[in-house]
């Protein structure tokens, strides 16, 4: 079940409610809330691979990839989704998103 989201408005209520209210209801609270389409495990695996191919591992990413992990993506198998997407999103994208899910999936001892 999507969780009720307020970053949007945490971080950017005043300087852009618009946007804000954008990201927290319709993205968060619309499109990840159809879960009888598509399952949370799911769309955090296509998120993570489009985070990815835009190069894009900041915070934002490093919340898809805990995302991620909660939403049942295990360590085994975030390697192979960044292993394959490298290919196609490029191969200095997929170090960088590697190294941050060495940090959100540890390795256990």
């Amino acid at each position: 079940m999507a969780v009720k989201q307020t970053a949007g408005r945490d971080s950017l209520g005043e300087f852009a409610p618009k946007f804000a209210q954008l990201n927290d209801d319709v993205l968060f609270g619309e499109v990840w809330s159809r879960e009888n389409e598509l399952s949370l495990r799911d769309r955090s695996l296509v998120t993570v691979v489009a985070l990815m191919s835009q190069g894009l591992t900041d915070s934002s990413f490093r919340f898809h990839l805990e995302s991620a992990k909660k939403n049942g993506i295990t360590r085994s198998e975030i390697a192979e989704i960044l292993t394959h997407a490298a290919f196609y999103a490029g191969w200095p994208k997929a170090w960088a998103a590697f190294r941050m899910a060495k940090e959100v999936w540890p390795e256990e001892i």
